[in-house]
Formats: C-alpha cells, structure tokens, sequence
C-alpha cells in the first residue's frame, strides 16, 4: 500500500473518530440543556408500584390505608374518592389527588359513568371494610 493511500486512510478514520465525538459532545450538551441550575439525580423507584385501574360505573375499593400514601389521576371518566371523616368528592378527567400515608379512604367511579384511574404507590396496603351504599352515594362535595 502506497504512503499516500495509508495517509488517507488515516484522515478518513480520523475524520470519522471527530465526528463521532463532536455528535456525542453536542448530545450530552443537549441533555444538560433540559433542566436549569444542575441536572437531578435519579432516586432508586424500584419499590414503586404503578397500575390503571377501569372500575364499572357504580363501583369503588373497600376502605384502605396506604403505607407512604397514594397519588391517584383520573385518565378517563368521572371518579370519586372519600378520606374518613370527610367529604365526598367526584374528579373528572386530568384531576390527580393525593391521599396522605395512614390515611382511611376508598375510590372508584361515579354512580354513572366508568373511569380510569392512573394509581401510584409505595408500600404496604391495608385493606378494610367495605363502603357502605348510603356513603357511596352521597352527594358530593367539590
């Protein structure tokens, strides 16, 4: 192989190598570009549970207690919720709502209509009795 031909080899697998730091240099500038002020750190979420839960019209959970406490999004339908000792309340689609570590609640769907529910959780459940037809259909309180 002529000297010339090894020369050119050589700026060919040199261009190819300075491309290929230039595309992975500008790559991870992009990714810090995404947040302002330092990058988070990812926590560990293996304990994590996520689930979408389609309850029929008219039904919902027994009461329960969330270990680390619950966040709950409505994706489709209406949905209604209920912490011991308090109002009733009806969520439409997009609402989320949070029920505390420890707290006594129940959810499910309105009397009418289905919903799915995006449910998130950490922890232990602890599962009661069930909600009585008189507080299920109670009127809400928004």
């Amino acid at each position: 192989m002529s000297r010339a031909r090894k020369a050119s080899r050589v700026r060919v697998m040199t261009s190819i190598v300075g491309a290929g730091v230039l595309l992975w240099i500008v790559g991870t500038a992009a990714q810090r570009s995404n947040f302002v002020g330092g990058s988070p750190t990812q926590l560990d979420a293996k304990a994590i549970r996520t689930l979408r839960l389609q309850f029929p019209a008219g039904s919902r959970s027994n009461w329960h207690i969330h270990s680390h406490g619950q966040l709950l999004m409505v994706e489709q339908g209406r949905g209604r919720t209920q912490e011991r000792g308090g109002p009733l309340r009806e969520m439409g689609a997009g609402e989320p709502w949070y029920t505390k570590p420890g707290v006594e609640h129940w959810h499910g769907a309105a009397q009418d209509q289905e919903v799915v529910q995006l449910t998130i959780y950490e922890g232990e459940v602890k599962w009661l009795e069930p909600v009585s037809d008189e507080m299920y259909k109670a009127v809400p309180r928004d």
